[in-house]
């Protein structure tokens, strides 16, 4: 599903170069549960920007799917993450004008589904997360729990095949923590492939890997598979 070699992300400096990710080899099998780990400044969150096609700035070979990345034009990147990524952010992004429902719809929206599949699609997932009776309150009305829930749900209503996950449970008490993860390793089972970034040493340990990264480097470089 993704193979990643040799790539590298650095800002220009006056003195040089800083850099952000060195030398990375990876490669994530499709169905995969990743977790990526490491401190603050490690480059986490960088690598997902390159994963979700967010980031173009870097060297080296990207690989999704089968398809080469840096040969795609700005259009094909778009359209390729359209297709393939779904993202789920720690601080939600959800559209305070818009009602649940209509948070729900919109990604469907973008890639122009019939409106009598987007009714569909958004009823099955009010109905799936159990927020059936939240889908005309607006993002304000709920609880930070009930708001990722939300978030979760429009990540997965496009039926993406790879969904990134910044940091999904660091704003949430541990219960409502609790009730994303079991959502995230249902997808997984489901079949889709996942790479989460966490903190949370235990949350990360439930994936089927660990990825850990120091400097933006991943610790004992070179290829791993998953």
């Amino acid at each position: 599903m993704i193979c990643m070699q040799k790539l590298e992300k650095s800002y220009p400096l006056a003195t040089g170069r800083s850099w952000v990710l060195r030398n990375i080899n990876l490669e994530i099998a499709e169905g995969a549960f990743v977790s990526v780990m490491g401190p603050s400044g490690a480059g986490k969150t960088s690598l997902l920007n390159v994963l979700g096609l967010m980031d173009h700035d870097w060297q080296g070979s990207y690989r999704l799917d089968g398809v080469a990345v840096e040969s795609l034009n700005p259009k094909q990147r778009q359209q390729l993450q359209r297709e393939k990524i779904g993202f789920i952010f720690q601080h939600y992004h959800l559209i305070d004008e818009l009602s649940v429902r209509e948070n729900l719809d919109l990604p469907l929206q973008y890639r122009e589904v019939p409106a009598k599949e987007r009714a569909a699609r958004v009823a099955d997932m009010l109905d799936r997360f159990q927020i059936v009776g939240k889908k005309d309150l607006y993002p304000a009305q709920l609880s930070g729990g009930q708001q990722q829930l939300v978030a979760v749900a429009r990540a997965v209503i496009t039926r993406p095949r790879l969904l990134l996950a910044d940091e999904p449970t660091g704003a949430l008490h541990s219960t409502q923590a609790r009730s994303i993860m079991d959502l995230l390793h249902e997808l997984h089972r489901d079949g889709m492939t996942i790479v989460q970034v966490t903190h949370n040493e235990a949350f990360a340990s439930e994936a089927q890997r660990v990825v850990r990264l120091e400097d933006g480097w991943i610790e004992g470089s070179g290829v791993s598979s998953g």
